[in-house]
Order: C-alpha cells, then sequence, then structure tokens
C-alpha cells in the first residue's frame, strides 16, 4: 500500500498521509516529482508506458516520473524513481528542481539534468515501461500532436529544453 504525504497550499507537510488510489483531501496537496535526462546532442531521454499502465497506457512520456512516497524528500523520490523505472542511478544532493508546476491537488517538481546514457545498458521496470528513445524537442512535439506523447503544453517543453541547455541543468 502506497502512502503519500500530504501538504498544505504553501507546501508545509501537515502530517497527514494518503493512500494512493484515494481522493486527495480538500486543502491537501501531494507530491510529484519528474525527471527530464538531456544528453549532449540536445535529446531527451523518453519513456514509453505500459500498455495496462492506468493513466496515459502506451503513450511516450518525459524520461522518469511519479510519485513521492511519505517521508521522502523531492530529490530523494525523483533518485528512486529514476533508479526503479529505467535502472540508472544518479544523486541529486544539493539539487533544487528546475523548475515547480503547481496543479490542482499537488506540486510537481521537475528536475532536468545532462547525461550521456548508454540505452541498452537501461533496466526498464516492467510494470511501468516499455520503450525508451532519445528524441528532439520537434519529435517530441510531433508525437504530441500524433496523440502518442502525453499531450504536455508545448511550451513546458520547450522550456525544459531551453533549461538543460542553460545553467540549471545538473550534469554528472
Amino acid at each position: 500500500m502506497e502512502q503519500w504525504d500530504l501538504y498544505t497550499k504553501d507546501r508545509i507537510p501537515t502530517g497527514e498521509v494518503m493512500v494512493r488510489g484515494d481522493a486527495v483531501p480538500e486543502n491537501r496537496y501531494r507530491m510529484v516529482i519528474h525527471v527530464c535526462i538531456f544528453n549532449s546532442r540536445g535529446q531527451m531521454l523518453i519513456q514509453q508506458r505500459q500498455v495496462d499502465k492506468q493513466g496515459w497506457s502506451n503513450l511516450w512520456d518525459v524520461s522518469v516520473g511519479g510519485h513521492a512516497l511519505a517521508g521522502e524528500s523531492s530529490s530523494e523520490a525523483a533518485e528512486r524513481e529514476v533508479a526503479e523505472e529505467i535502472g540508472l542511478k544518479i544523486s541529486l544532493d544539493q539539487v533544487r528542481p528546475a523548475l515547480t508546476i503547481d496543479f490542482v491537488n499537488g506540486f510537481d517538481d521537475m528536475y532536468t539534468m545532462i547525461q550521456e546514457v548508454d540505452l541498452d545498458s537501461l533496466i526498464l521496470q516492467e510494470e511501468e515501461v516499455q520503450a525508451v528513445k532519445w528524441a528532439t524537442l520537434d519529435e517530441i512535439c510531433q508525437m504530441i500532436d500524433d496523440k502518442t506523447f502525453i499531450p504536455y503544453h508545448k511550451s513546458l517543453l520547450e522550456l525544459l529544453f531551453f533549461l538543460s541547455k542553460h545553467k540549471d541543468a545538473h550534469t554528472t
């Protein structure tokens, strides 16, 4: 049973937890993370969700995403999710998210990092990820138009690609 910490609108922990699948209580918020891994050629590592994955099944997504578990910090959740979903060990010690997006029921911390990754060396989490590949911004925008990529706002993806080329991207 997966549990998530709950926060106030000002992102102050309430000491309350919720169970995955339950409705987020009114005036409470949860934390999710996304990690966008870029290579030196300006491509983003993207993953294709499993066909039976609840929510956005079979669609392509940014490198990694998931919920922070109860007791986890944002960076701890990001490190764990990257290791679980694609089998890559990263360190985000002393690294802040490149940006945070507020959504109806929570906060989404988005990390950008530059790392050369050999796709053949990745160990994909069978329950969640069916494939990975490198893609340019133009390719991802075309995939959004083709309805094969999660329908993020294209301007968000443009911002993430921009941040990856500037000081906000964590380099390993």
